[in-house]
């Protein structure tokens, strides 16, 4: 029934997404790419979820928050990647207009739940840091869970929010996107009536939702540096950096990309603005395990007692 009440408010059932300028004989190399990403996007984090679980020492609000990124990635990639792999394998281009605005709706979930975890972990590196005799005080169970329970409502919230404005949209004569996936902002753009309203929560509530998580994250490193700069030691840099690296190099990964997407000139041309938006929804998710794993030596030590007893099975 909902399926239908969304097509009623539209004479467009469906949808044409144009997909990434990739020339015919390019196809192959790219779809094959992008496939090998994608798998490593998944692979990658679902490793990192596994080792949490099952190593007693990665039972810690840190490595808790860490999970529920790796879960976050998996499924933000897992939005948009199948289907424009499908696309590119098929050359069907077609995407119902429910199928599209779920798409919508989850794409702005996961990127929104991504926001709030990283700012969450900026807060618990802050607390190790700044208060570490109160650390196991200040970031207790009940915190951490409610800190997540958090993310995740005020994530559904705000993508709710953008999908009951959606479906009051109309939709007339064009039904192309150019894009490999159903943006918000180009699917407004096809629309025959008002979205001023629309493209007002966008630039308000769409800004409060990046600035508001990043300046967190601001906030927390500044005390950070402000703490490790009163008594500078090698020691204490060194374990700030080690404590803090892998974080902030996800952090400048994800809100650099993201910021390149949504809060690019109006200039800014459609093949520069995917690039953009590949960096964001591909390739940083599939670097976040690589980061964590490559300067993490919790998460080393834990694949290797994996991997001994797989051996042990063998």
């Amino acid at each position: 029934m909902k399926s239908l009440r969304w097509e009623n408010q539209s004479s467009v059932s469906e949808f044409l997404l144009l997909g990434l300028p990739i020339r015919p004989v390019q196809r192959g190399l790219f779809f094959a790419l992008f496939l090998g990403m994608y798998l490593t996007t998944v692979l990658g984090n679902l490793l990192i979820i596994l080792l949490i679980r099952l190593d007693s020492r990665l039972h810690t609000p840190m490595y808790f928050f860490l999970s529920h990124l790796a879960f976050s990635d998996v499924s933000f990639s897992s939005v948009t990647v199948p289907k424009m792999l499908t696309n590119m394998h098929t050359q069907q281009l077609s995407i119902s207009y429910s199928g599209c605005v779920s798409q919508v709706y989850f794409f702005l979930f996961f990127a929104g739940l991504d926001s709030f975890l990283l700012a969450v972990m900026a807060f618990d590196r802050y607390v190790a840091i700044c208060q570490p005799l109160h650390y196991t005080t200040i970031m207790r169970q009940e915190l951490c869970v409610s800190l997540v329970a958090g993310s995740w409502i005020f994530s559904l919230i705000h993508s709710l929010l953008y999908i009951l404005l959606l479906i009051q949209v109309s939709f007339c004569a064009d039904n192309t996107i150019p894009h490999f996936f159903c943006d918000l902002p180009a699917l407004l753009k096809l629309s025959c009536s008002d979205v001023s309203l629309n493209e007002l929560v966008i630039f308000t509530e769409g800004g409060l939702l990046f600035t508001l998580p990043l300046g967190g994250i601001l906030g927390s490193y500044v005390r950070i540096g402000t703490t490790v700069l009163r008594v500078p030691s090698t020691k204490s840099i060194f374990k700030a950096f080690s404590t803090c690296g892998s974080h902030l190099l996800v952090v400048s990964l994800y809100f650099g990309t993201s910021a390149g997407v949504y809060f690019s000139s109006s200039s800014t041309s459609r093949d520069k603005d995917m690039t953009a938006s590949v960096m964001y929804m591909v390739v940083a998710p599939m670097l976040n395990p690589f980061i964590y794993n490559l300067r993490n030596r919790d998460i080393k030590q834990a694949l290797d007692t994996f991997v001994n007893k797989v051996n042990l099975f063998k």
